[in-house]
């Protein structure tokens, strides 16, 4: 467990002020976003509600597979905590978001999946120069030791000791099981031997972010056995205790992104009236930073 200190945030307090400024830019030590030109961000959102229409679905960006995060999270994350060039760890790439805006911010990526059938099939969306040069897809398991090593290596290959960036997307729970494999989060047995399996792909992510930077963490509830289960929270304390802190919880509406409509919805709203429960409309969205 990583601990902290009084000096420790404090220096992180003073790396986050120290700042490019003369006549023409001023950013922080994470952003290229011109603080002398702030008005111009307009399509930045620095509140705590997100509402999207839509999936976007264009800059190489899909629907075909069930459970991934929307592009324009990665955007936003993207665009407030990470410089051009920076290393963004994804420790469960799924289908390639994360990599894919990086491509499309001039970020770079590194991205670890479990099921190889999905990595062979997510690197068909980048061009062999972008395997080398931009987005590293590794095949592990995101809790194991060897995952680490794999990251470690990629990163130094790429002229990095740490990640800039780090991004989790886990399954929620059991909601949907993405395969077989017992090292799969959707296949816990519980949901506590989730929150312990989380638990150790975040300690393998903060171990590889370099201090001071940030996390996010895209993450929703479940129902089940008659209640809520909040998955979000007890995520969030397992950061905590892994020594980071929590920056912001931000609540994204899902309206308009989940596939489910029409009949279903109309079921599912009697369900909700017959069991006195309410119908999830939202996720969240969960910053934090390494101290």
């Amino acid at each position: 467990m990583a601990k902290t200190n009084l000096k420790e945030k404090k220096n992180v307090k003073r790396s986050n002020l120290k700042v490019v400024n003369n006549n023409a830019v001023k950013t922080t030590a994470y952003s290229d976003i011109n603080l002398k030109k702030w008005r111009e961000y307009e399509y930045i959102k620095t509140d705590t509600l997100w509402e999207f229409p839509s999936r976007l679905k264009e800059g190489g960006h899909t629907n075909e597979y069930h459970g991934n995060y929307i592009p324009q999270i990665a955007q936003q994350i993207y665009e407030r905590f990470t410089k051009k060039n920076d290393v963004v760890l994804d420790l469960f790439f799924g289908s390639g978001t994360s990599g894919i805006e990086a491509i499309n911010m001039k970020r770079r990526c590194i991205g670890v999946e479990l099921k190889e059938d999905l990595v062979e099939t997510v690197s068909k969306k980048f061009t062999p120069k972008q395997l080398v040069t931009g987005v590293n897809i590794i095949c592990a398991d995101s809790a194991s030791s060897d995952a680490k090593e794999k990251v470690q290596a990629r990163l130094e290959v790429m002229g990095k000791k740490q990640a800039q960036l780090l991004m989790l997307h886990p399954p929620y729970d059991d909601i949907i099981k993405f395969s077989d494999r017992k090292e799969d989060l959707s296949n816990c047995a519980t949901t506590e031997e989730f929150y312990d399996l989380f638990e150790q792909v975040a300690k393998n992510g903060y171990d590889l972010l370099e201090k001071g930077r940030f996390a996010c963490l895209i993450i929703g509830d479940k129902y089940a056995n008659s209640q809520h289960i909040p998955l979000g929270f007890e995520c969030m304390a397992r950061m905590n205790k892994l020594g980071f802190i929590t920056k912001a919880i931000i609540i994204k509406d899902i309206q308009g992104n989940e596939r489910a409509k029409g009949k279903t919805a109309n079921l599912w709203r009697y369900r909700a009236l017959a069991g006195g429960f309410y119908i999830f409309r939202h996720e969240y969205v969960m910053v934090f930073q390494k101290v």
